[in-house]
């Protein structure tokens, strides 16, 4: 085929999938509509979910499996975010929170999951993106929960303790490579700004090249490169994406101690999603402590019940001293006949017993 040939078959294609992306997107906004006139017969007046993770995950899956190359699934699964983006913006206006400012990790994986269609709304602090989710001032809020080499997110546990009325409608997975980001060389460096999550991550490569530099904690990586770009002989360990938003050389690439450094994140909202078939739940519960055995009883229900449990991390309940809220983490979703079952056994051992959310299981 000759170069005027392809450019033409090109151009003819082109048209071809202009004409069918408008088409998908009048069939979403059917769908839209579809639902809104379901609820309103149910009497419900609420504006239906436009970001529904189980359908998400099945769209990718039948992509994926369609697909015959030579473009790769991830490629093709880019495209789809999207096109999925583009039709959920034209359903309602749509905006997500994140921990700010741009740049951050929360942003990348904010924008990973919606796309570049949706409204980003920054804010300072982990707690405040959850509290702006349960207030509804923003659709939907995007949280760090735990990074597979420094672990949980304990701002994010506490929040829940404080906002347990918001639900977990997904999970995201984001690998997470730092650098060190200044406008000075190596030597000159004498203090250097990022979140306690990013130091945990890089301590061992700043104890060997940096061991007598400051190390002062921020909100989040991308403040950091902003303190960092306006201080004299300061750096950060941020995501390269900083260096070129806040004009920054990147002094070292890839400084984290672990090669497989990945932060999953929740996706928050005001309801959960419908089972799958293949989901998790996160559980948040306190027991009698006085009661000897009492946590145990509790998670033998779930032996019980053949649920797995995946993750347990606890935090003060606030309640009074050393008294501690639990955060299980479960195979199954909360509508699961089993997993049902097993939440209305285990309030025997429960003073109090939240579902914080059930989302469709993600594999990275």
């Amino acid at each position: 085929m000759d170069l005027d040939t392809a450019r033409s078959r090109i151009s003819e294609v082109d048209r071809r999938l202009v004409e069918l992306l408008n088409e998908r997107a009048r069939m979403s906004l059917n769908v839209g509509a579809a639902k809104r006139r379901t609820l309103k017969e149910q009497g419900d007046d609420n504006d239906p979910e436009v970001y529904v993770p189980g359908q998400e995950k099945r769209v990718f899956e039948k992509v994926r499996n369609l697909n015959q190359g030579p473009l790769s699934g991830e490629s093709v699964c880019a495209i789809y975010r999207e096109i999925m983006s583009a039709s959920i913006s034209l359903q309602s206006e749509v905006s997500v929170g994140y921990l700010g400012p741009p740049g951050t990790f929360s942003h990348q994986a904010a924008m990973q999951r919606f796309g570049d269609s949706l409204a980003y709304v920054p804010y300072a602090k982990i707690e405040d993106v959850i509290v702006a989710a349960a207030k509804e001032e923003v659709t939907y809020g995007l949280v760090p929960i735990e990074n597979s080499t420094f672990g949980a997110v304990v701002q994010t546990l506490d929040a829940f303790v404080s906002q347990p009325s918001v639900k977990i409608r997904a999970e995201v997975y984001l690998p997470v490579t730092q650098s060190l980001l200044s406008r000075y060389q190596l030597s000159a460096i004498r203090k250097v700004y990022s979140h306690p999550q990013a130091f945990g991550q890089s301590r061992a490569w700043l104890d060997q090249h940096l061991p007598h530099a400051a190390r002062v904690e921020v909100s989040s990586t991308a403040k950091a490169a902003e303190l960092a770009a306006a201080e004299n002989y300061a750096a950060a360990v941020s995501s390269e994406v900083c260096a070129s938003m806040y004009h920054l050389d990147v002094v070292a690439k890839d400084i984290t101690t672990s090669g497989d450094n990945t932060t999953r994140f929740f996706v928050l909202g005001q309801s959960s999603d419908m089972p799958t078939g293949d989901d998790k739940t996160l559980l948040m519960f306190t027991v009698d402590h006085r009661e000897p055995g009492a946590l145990c009883g509790a998670l033998n229900v779930f032996a019980k019940h053949k649920i797995n449990q995946t993750a347990i991390n606890s935090r003060p309940s606030r309640q009074r001293q050393w008294h501690y809220m639990f955060f299980i983490e479960i195979l199954g979703h909360e509508l699961d006949a089993n997993v049902a079952s097993a939440l209305e056994e285990i309030k025997a051992y429960c003073l109090d017993l939240v579902v914080l959310g059930s989302y469709p299981h993600q594999y990275y």
